[in-house]
C-alpha cells in the first residue's frame, strides 16, 4: 500500500510539473521564438524578412532625412539672388554703350555662379527639397541600393544620424541579402529545373522508341547554360521595354540600366524617378515596381548562377571520364603495339638462329 501510495503521489507530481511547464508563459514564448526564427530562415521567411527590412529602412530614412533643413538648397537660392543683383548692377553701371565691358563683367559673374552650382551638384544637389527627395518609394529604393550593394548614389543622406543609420543598416542588411540570394537562388533553380525536366520528358516521350528487353540507362538531366542566358535575356528585355516607356529612355539606355543594376555596379547615371519633381503621374508605383524588378532580378541571377555551376560540374565530370577512357585506350594500344613488336622481334631472332 505504501508503495502504491508513493507511486500515485509521484505520478501526480509528474503530471503537475508537466502541466506547469506546459502552461508556463516563458516556455511558450521561447517556443514561439524558436519557431519564428526557424521560419525566418526558410525561403519564404527570408524573402519576407528582406521586404520587411527594406520597408523598415525606408520609414527610418524618410523620418530622419525628410524634415532636416537643406542648407545647400538655401545656398543655391542665395547664389541665384546675388547673381541676379550683380547682373543688374553691372547693366546699370555700364549702360548699353560699353558693350565690351558689360560682357566681360557678366562673364565673370556667370562663371562664379556656374562654379558654385557645379560644386553643389557634385555634392548631391538636384534642385529638389528634402520632402520631394525622400518620399517613401524613393527611400525604399535607397534601402534596396544599400543592402544589395548597388549604390546608385542619386540619393544620399545629408544628416549625421542618416549617415550613422546607413552604416548600421548596411552592416545588418548585407548578410540578410546574402542569405536571400542563396535561398532564393536554390528555390528558383529547383523550380526551373523541374519545369525544364518535365518539358524535356514530354518532348521526348513521343519521339523515343523502345525495343523489347532493352533497358535505357537514365542519364542525369541538367539545365543547359544557354537556357539560363535566355531567361536573363528575356528578363532584361522586359525591363528595357518597361523603363523605356516610363522614363522616355531609348532602348540602349534602358538595357544599360537593367544590366548595371542586376550586375550590382550601379553607376547612378540612370535611375528611375530621378527626374520626377512631384508624386503625380504614378511615380510612386513606378518606383515600387522598380524595387520588385531589381529584387526579383537578383533572385534570377542567383538561379542562373546555381544552374550554370551544376551544368559546368556535370560537363567537367563527363570530360574527366572521356579523358580517362581516351588515356585507357591509348595505353591499351601502346601495350598491344609493344607486345606485337616484341613478338615480331623474337620471331626474327629465332629465324636467324
Amino acid at each position: 500500500m505504501e508503495r502504491q501510495h508513493s507511486s500515485l503521489h509521484g505520478s501526480f507530481r509528474s503530471k503537475d510539473s508537466s502541466s506547469t511547464t506546459g502552461s508556463d508563459p516563458r516556455e511558450k514564448i521561447k517556443d514561439c521564438l524558436r519557431k519564428f526564427i526557424a521560419f525566418m530562415f526558410t525561403q519564404v521567411g527570408v524573402g519576407a524578412l528582406v521586404v520587411c527590412y527594406a520597408i523598415l529602412g525606408a520609414a527610418s530614412f524618410m523620418h530622419i532625412e525628410k524634415d532636416s533643413p537643406d542648407e545647400q538648397l538655401e545656398n543655391v537660392k542665395e547664389w541665384r539672388r546675388s547673381c541676379a543683383e550683380e547682373l543688374w548692377n553691372i547693366t546699370v553701371n555700364n549702360n548699353i554703350f560699353n558693350e565690351t565691358a558689360w560682357e566681360i563683367n557678366i562673364n565673370k559673374v556667370l562663371k562664379v555662379f556656374q562654379s558654385n552650382i557645379t560644386g553643389a551638384v557634385h555634392t548631391g544637389y538636384s534642385g529638389r527639397s528634402a520632402e520631394d527627395i525622400w518620399s517613401f518609394p524613393a527611400a525604399l529604393m535607397y534601402s534596396l541600393s544599400v543592402f544589395t550593394m548597388i549604390g546608385y548614389g542619386n540619393i544620399v543622406p545629408k544628416t549625421v544620424w542618416g549617415k550613422i543609420v546607413t552604416i548600421a543598416y548596411a552592416c545588418f542588411g548585407i548578410p540578410i541579402y546574402i542569405l536571400y540570394f542563396c535561398n532564393m537562388g536554390k528555390v528558383l533553380a529547383q523550380s526551373f529545373k523541374w519545369l525544364y525536366i518535365t518539358a524535356h520528358e514530354c518532348s521526348r516521350r513521343e519521339d523515343t522508341m523502345f525495343e523489347e528487353g532493352e533497358i535505357q540507362m537514365k542519364r542525369k538531366i541538367t539545365v543547359p547554360s544557354t537556357a539560363c542566358l535566355w531567361v536573363i535575356s528575356f528578363y532584361i528585355l522586359t525591363g528595357t521595354i518597361m523603363f523605356g516607356a516610363w522614363e522616355k529612355w531609348n532602348y540602349l539606355d534602358s538595357t544599360y540600366f537593367c544590366v548595371i543594376s542586376l550586375c550590382k555596379i550601379g553607376f547612378g547615371d540612370f535611375v528611375p524617378g530621378a527626374n520626377i519633381t512631384d508624386s503625380a503621374g504614378g511615380s510612386h508605383l513606378k518606383l515600387v515596381i522598380n524595387f520588385i524588378y531589381v529584387l526579383l532580378g537578383m533572385g534570377l541571377v542567383a538561379m542562373c548562377y546555381n544552374l550554370m555551376c551544376e551544368d559546368v560540374r556535370v560537363k567537367v565530370r563527363e570530360l574527366r571520364e572521356d579523358l580517362k577512357n581516351c588515356l585507357d585506350d591509348i595505353t591499351l594500344k601502346i601495350t598491344v603495339c609493344m607486345n606485337d613488336t616484341k613478338y615480331y622481334h623474337q620471331k626474327q631472332t629465332r629465324h636467324v638462329k
